[in-house]
C-alpha cells in the first residue's frame, strides 16, 4: 500500500491504518525530515520515499476568498497542488498497478457545500470527484474512489494561533450534528474500506461529520 504525503495528518493516520491491517506500507513525501518521523512513528517495516508533488495542505493555501477577489493565480497554483497533483500521481503509478489494484483519491466536502470565499477549492474538490468517476471506467477492472472529508484537525491548521484555531473549531463543531471536529482517524478507517472492498468503485465517500446538512 502506497500513501502519497503520508507523513503527518491524514495521510500518517491512513498509513497506520493500513499497518494496522498488516499491509506492506510506503509512504512518499517531499520533506526528508518528515518521512524520517513517520517511519519511526510506523516501524521499521515502513519504506519511505522522497517525492516530490504538491500536497493537500499546500492546494488550501491562498486558494480561499470570494471569487470578484481572489487572484487567478492564486487559483490555478491551488489547481495545479490538489487537482494535477493527484493527476499526475495516478499516472505515474500506471505501470506498477494490475487488475486486482485499488486507488484512493482525495477531495472534499466543500464540492457538495462550498462556504462563501470556496468557491475554487468547491471547483477542485469537484472536479476530483468527477475525475475518479472516469478514471473508474477508463482504468477497470482497476478500481478507483475518492474520500470527501470536512473539516479535519490537522497541521494544515499550524499556521494558525492555538486560541485562533480553538475557537474556529469550536463554533464550527457546534454547527455540525456530530458535535465535534474530524480527528485523523475518523477519516483514515474509510481509505481501508475502499481498498478493501472489491465491488467498490467510482465512488466518493463523504465523511463530513453532516456538514452537508447545515
Amino acid at each position: 500500500m502506497v500513501v502519497v504525503g503520508g507523513t503527518s495528518g491524514i495521510g500518517l493516520a491512513v498509513a497506520k491504518a493500513f499497518r494496522d491491517e498488516s499491509a506492506q506500507v510506503i509512504i512518499a513525501s517531499r520533506s526528508a525530515s518528515k518521512l524520517a518521523e513517520a517511519k519511526q512513528l510506523l516501524g521499521s517495516n515502513t519504506e519511505a520515499y522522497e517525492l516530490d508533488f504538491r500536497s493537500e495542505e499546500t492546494a488550501g493555501e491562498g486558494a480561499m476568498g470570494l471569487f470578484k477577489d481572489l487572484p487567478v493565480s492564486n487559483a490555478k497554483q491551488a489547481f495545479d497542488s490538489k487537482f494535477w497533483g493527484q493527476y499526475v500521481t495516478v499516472r505515474a503509478a500506471l505501470p506498477y498497478l494490475n487488475d486486482e489494484s485499488s486507488i484512493t483519491l482525495t477531495s472534499g466536502v466543500y464540492g457538495v457545500r462550498p462556504p462563501q470565499g470556496a468557491s475554487t477549492l468547491a471547483s477542485i474538490n469537484s472536479a476530483i470527484d468527477g475525475l475518479v468517476r472516469g478514471l473508474a471506467v477508463d482504468l477497470a477492472p482497476i478500481r478507483v474512489n475518492v474520500v470527501s472529508p470536512g473539516i479535519v484537525d490537522t497541521p494544515v491548521y499550524s499556521g494558525m494561533s492555538e486560541e485562533e484555531r480553538d475557537v474556529m473549531f469550536s463554533v464550527i463543531a457546534q454547527q455540525l450534528p456530530v458535535g465535534r471536529i474530524a480527528q485523523p482517524d475518523d477519516i483514515a478507517q474509510s481509505y481501508v474500506y475502499l481498498a478493501k472492498n472489491g465491488f467498490t468503485t467510482g465512488s466518493a465517500v463523504l465523511i463530513d461529520g453532516g456538514a452537508h446538512l447545515v
